[in-house]
């Protein structure tokens, strides 16, 4: 079917809340999908000696995403990886929500809040590698509004579908508009083979407003198997033919910008690597939740979505 087809719309200037002003309202009767007026760059001036290059900052606003290597030592990785590996298997997380398994089977998927459980980690959120590069795009100081590992084991890590973050941030967190950043450590080599993330390079320039609801909890079956806030097929095509598909690969040590409204998703690792990544989500502290979600009954929990928007120093 022919891009015309998509039939985008102006998202309108009135401010987030209440409710019946959102721009971005989504989980609806109908699905829609509409322009985006909301800038991706937010500034561009230096914020540090860690800060991107024009080019590079170009590339971001292009896409929705860039690739950065050798941010991150191997030996760093290493550390971050064993740490990992000990917090997914310490009795003390084990039932606790923030590690999540796989849908069939037992094995890790997600491990949120890691600095949470960690001193490494806690450093690893307020590393200038990483805040002057998110600080510069979003012209802001910023929070933490989570961090997550995701982890695909070889040969059973399964898939995440196609979805936009900042949908999710906005219905059930209360985040009112797209002025935030995924930053994330690949602690594995990501390849064409083990499940790396699948992106439509500037599909964060659009919103997908979904067609349904939010069931109650939706967390605690969204994070083994996303549903709710996943555009249809119809829509998917669409966006396909018009933006293109991309596999985000790199070494070791990479680290990844991601707008926070891309387009993206995974598909299941079938490879005999496993393949990791080291997730913080960094939200403008000028873009703190409104007092509500936008389309659930409650907020998510904490460890998901931190509501207290307290610079990072």
């Amino acid at each position: 079917m022919p891009t015309s087809q998509v039939r985008p719309q102006q998202a309108s200037k009135c401010p987030p809340s209440p409710q019946h002003a959102d721009p971005y309202h989504t989980r609806t009767g109908q699905e829609r999908v509409i322009e985006r007026t909301d800038p991706v760059l937010y500034g561009v001036a230096p914020q540090g000696p860690n800060s991107l290059t024009a080019p590079q900052l170009q590339q971001y606003a292009r896409d929705g995403y860039l690739v950065v290597p050798d941010v991150f030592t191997t030996e760093e990785v290493d550390v971050l990886r064993a740490t990992t590996a000990d917090l997914c298997s310490s009795p003390r997380l084990q039932g606790r929500d923030e590690l999540v398994i796989e849908p069939d089977s037992q094995e890790p998927r997600s491990l949120f809040s890691p600095q949470r459980f960690s001193p490494l980690f806690e450093r690893i959120v307020r590393d200038a590698r990483i805040l002057d590069k998110v600080e510069q795009v979003l012209a802001s100081p910023v929070y933490l509004h989570h961090a997550r590992v995701n982890i695909k084991g070889a040969f059973s890590g399964r898939s995440f579908p196609w979805h936009s973050d900042f949908e999710t941030w906005h219905a059930e967190d209360g985040m009112p508009l797209p002025r935030a950043v995924s930053a994330w450590i690949m602690l594995s080599e990501n390849n064409r083979f083990n499940g790396p993330l699948f992106a439509m390079p500037g599909s964060h320039r659009v919103f997908v407003g979904c067609a349904g609801s939010t069931p109650d909890e939706n967390y605690r079956q969204s994070l083994r198997h996303q549903q709710a806030g996943t555009p249809s097929g119809l829509v998917m095509r669409q966006l396909a033919e018009r933006f293109g598909l991309d596999s985000v690969e790199g070494t070791v040590g990479s680290l990844v910008l991601h707008e926070c409204n891309l387009m993206h998703g995974s598909p299941d690792n079938l490879s005999p690597w496993p393949r990791t990544n080291l997730f913080f989500v960094y939200n403008s502290v000028t873009n703190p939740p409104a007092e509500r979600p936008f389309a659930a009954t409650r907020f998510r929990p904490e460890f998901l979505a931190c509501r207290g928007a307290v610079p990072l120093r």
